[in-house]
């Protein structure tokens, strides 16, 4: 695996796992016999998602320490938001696609920054 692409592997996670709770949230929203069909919580939840995947993909392109972290952040609430609206809409689907995207988050923080300095021995 090339090295900008293993950079990039947290954000890739989380868009994926943002689409795929997009997806669902649509399938709920539309879906009649769901239980939340036509509902405005379930058409939050996807815009949340929808917004999700939209962070996601500004993670891989910007590289600022400040903005990074902003956007993590941001992240982080948002993942924490649509989760819970997933447990009050009961589309576990959702729930588990916002952890999947949590992992993600947690790999790109884990990456090695750009702006690390070499150590001074």
């Amino acid at each position: 695996m090339s090295q900008p692409l293993r950079a990039k592997m947290g954000a890739i996670v989380l868009l994926i796992a943002s689409l795929v709770g997009l997806a669902i949230a649509l399938y709920a929203y539309f879906t009649p016999l769901t239980g939340v069909t036509g509902t405005l919580g379930a058409l939050v939840a996807g815009a949340a998602c929808f917004a999700l995947a939209v962070m996601a993909l500004l993670l891989m392109l910007v590289t600022g320490r400040g903005a990074t972290i902003a956007l993590r952040l941001l992240i982080l609430i948002g993942i924490a938001g649509t989760f819970f609206a997933g447990l009050l809409l009961h589309q576990r689907w959702i729930d588990a696609a916002m952890v999947v995207g949590l992992i993600g988050l947690i790999i790109d923080i884990a990456r090695p920054s750009s702006h690390a300095r070499p150590a001074h021995f």
